[in-house]
């Protein structure tokens, strides 16, 4: 039998991303490509980026291979119906047709868009750390904030498509704005940016989550006072999002997740504080299983597990 192949898309604030992968949850060697995206670039920038890259990674499609479906993740909010994307760090997009853009890619293929968080929330629970529980939550902590939930073993997208907004729960005491018009978002508070834009307001003069990383490490006090602060953000997020909806698992990736190991045990002693409340503090927080994988992985997963995925 000839081999079944996703076509899988993730678009976020720092690059799209794309790649075939097979019906086992695996990227085909040689098929991941990717192109910046960014605030700075034009709407029309991001579109050819979007294609030439969608187009690269098809290209790979082994002879006799069947193409199954295209799978597109999309940083939120997005409008699922109508195959239109807004995401909060890329301005320039707003109700973009993601959807009609990259049908013109493959005129002939199904093409599933759905919330980059829900496609981590899929692909732990498929391949990751989230295998063997039915109600998990994915995160991703890195220019921005995302998630995704799986409840009873089924996605909830929301008649929107997104459910799962964990980004932009509010922080209680934290004032910090956010993009979104709120204030004490978690993302506003503990993503990689805005923690290096508080430690700088501190004193700290470096720039970047490395620079951030490496002044945790060397035991600089205004960095660990900032990876202190986002730790116990994310955890207060998550103990929120458990008490809402009695979570199992949180599986954390993105690149600023990696800025200390010291940020896991930061954020279970937030949810820890829920102490008589059982059914919070017992939900488990681990790396991602599947590091950067996950989201390429996750919009796979949009194809190869589609009965798990609400049709709108």
């Amino acid at each position: 039998m000839s081999a079944r192949y996703a076509l899988a898309i993730d678009f976020g604030g720092t690059k799209v991303e794309a790649a075939l992968v097979n019906e086992a949850g695996e990227v085909l060697a040689g098929s991941r490509f990717r192109n910046p995206t960014g605030s700075a670039a034009t709407s029309e920038q991001l579109a050819a980026n979007v294609v030439k890259t969608a187009e690269l990674a098809l290209a790979a499609l082994p002879a006799e291979s069947e193409l199954a479906g295209i799978g597109i993740g999309c940083a939120g909010p997005i409008n699922v119906r109508e195959g239109r994307v807004s995401p909060l760090n890329v301005p320039v997009w707003r109700e973009f047709p993601l959807r009609d853009l990259v049908h013109e890619v493959a005129p002939h293929v199904p093409i599933t868009l759905q919330m980059d968080g829900l496609c981590i929330a899929l692909a732990e629970h498929w391949v990751g750390a989230g295998r063997g529980y039915d109600n998990v939550m994915g995160m991703i902590v890195s220019t921005g904030i995302g998630g995704g939930l799986i409840l009873d073993g089924r996605t909830v997208a929301g008649p929107t498509g997104n459910a799962g907004h964990v980004g932009h729960v509010e922080v209680a005491g934290l004032d910090d704005p956010c993009a979104c018009g709120g204030f004490g978002c978690v993302e506003a508070v503990a993503s990689g940016p805005r923690t290096v834009a508080w430690a700088r307001t501190q004193g700290w003069s470096g720039s970047t989550g490395e620079d951030l990383a490496a002044s945790y490490a060397a035991g600089d006090e205004i960095a660990i006072a900032a990876v202190q602060r986002a730790g116990s953000a994310i955890g207060q997020a998550i103990a929120s999002a458990t008490a809402l909806v009695d979570l199992d698992i949180v599986a954390i990736g993105g690149g600023f997740i990696k800025v200390s190991s010291d940020i896991f045990p930061i954020i279970r002693r937030a949810i820890a504080a829920r102490q008589s409340f059982d059914f919070v503090t017992k939900v488990k927080v681990v790396p991602s299983g599947l590091s950067s994988d996950g989201p390429i992985i996750g919009a796979a997963a949009l194809v190869h597990h589609k009965a798990m995925v609400p049709s709108f």
